[in-house]
């Protein structure tokens, strides 16, 4: 009988586990549970020493390359000491498994694991901290370049719109006000004075769902599936637009960005014209985001609808609002 084609496909963790055993370092009572299915599969190895996090790529979202340059600026930050999750090698020194999976080849990478909790609410300190961390990554990946996207005005606001298209009306206001949005984005970017913004390498989602914390303070931080070139201007604003979203009180929440800002600038400088890019860079952002779930929206997008739109716009439009009558500072 021919196996009828299939989009995406949930891999066995009993087989997986075997798979792992076989081909790294632990012994035979290693145990695998698939945690979360979404964009990639994430599941958690463990043996009796030690836990693990195998990441298994959706089929054609990252080519062996694009992993490859994602390992090797792990790499790069676990040689100095960043607080991050790295990858583990297999018994003969590869990083990347191909694993032959029903709709095709796909690959997948054993991560350590990050100790701690995640903190959806965390406090004026934890932000210091994470803004400290995040501040130290800059300092490596600062001036450097990997092979993979750039984020600029076309990958991050004009692409996702023509993404977006594919799903919704462009007379809808939702999408009128993504494409009026976009515009004034890239007029913004079209004056950025580059002598005065740093570019390098960017993590573009840290936030608290890709970070574990131990005791409030010490962070880790995991998930670089999204990392590539851009202003490092990027990773301040994502945080921010995710720290404003999360924290209803937006007293709370000038406490806790003015901490994070502190702690970021406790390690390295931020100019006075990225400090003034955080609102538009954040908007665009979100744009991007809205962008990666239409391109997925087949595989494991169920929620992406008219309502969703709305909810999902609304809040960008919260954000833009709350910073047109506010000025971030430090």
């Amino acid at each position: 009988m021919t196996h009828f084609p299939v989009t995406t496909s949930t891999l066995s963790a009993t087989a997986l586990g075997q798979f792992v055993t076989e081909k790294y370092d632990l012994n035979e009572n290693c145990t695998c549970q698939l945690f979360r299915t979404g964009i990639n599969h994430t599941y958690f190895i463990a043996d009796d020493k030690t836990k693990y996090v195998l990441r298994v790529y959706f089929y054609n979202w990252r080519s062996k390359t694009q992993i490859q340059e994602e390992i090797n600026l792990l790499l790069l930050l676990k040689e100095n000491h960043i607080s991050i999750s790295f990858p583990i090698a297999d018994k003969k020194g590869h990083f990347i498994q191909d694993i032959n999976a029903p709709e095709g080849i796909r690959h997948a990478v054993l991560f350590s694991f990050a100790e701690g909790e995640k903190i959806r609410f965390m406090d004026a300190a934890t932000c210091f901290s994470i803004g400290s961390l995040m501040a130290k990554i800059h300092t490596i990946t600062a001036n450097k370049k990997i092979d993979r996207i750039n984020y600029d005005v076309k990958t991050l606001v004009q692409l996702p719109y023509e993404y977006a298209k594919h799903y919704f009306p462009e007379s809808i206001a939702e999408m009128q006000f993504i494409k009026k949005q976009s515009e004034k984005i890239s007029k913004t970017f079209d004056k950025i004075d580059f002598t005065k913004v740093t570019e390098g390498i960017v993590h573009m989602d840290i936030w608290y769902d890709n970070m574990s914390v131990k005791d409030q303070n010490e962070a880790t931080i995991f998930d670089f599936d999204f990392c590539g070139n851009g202003l490092l201007i990027f990773d301040v604003a994502y945080f921010c637009k995710q720290l404003f979203h999360i924290e209803g009180n937006k007293d709370e929440y000038e406490l806790k960005v003015q901490s994070f800002l502190k702690g970021y600038q406790s390690i390295r400088t931020l100019s006075e014209e990225e400090i003034k890019m955080i609102p538009d860079a954040g908007a665009a952002i979100w744009i991007f985001y809205l962008g990666v779930q239409s391109q997925r929206f087949d595989w494991s997008n169920i929620f992406l609808t008219e309502n969703y739109l709305k909810m999902y716009i609304g809040r960008m439009k919260s954000w833009i609002e709350y910073n047109d009558s506010k000025q971030i500072t430090l």
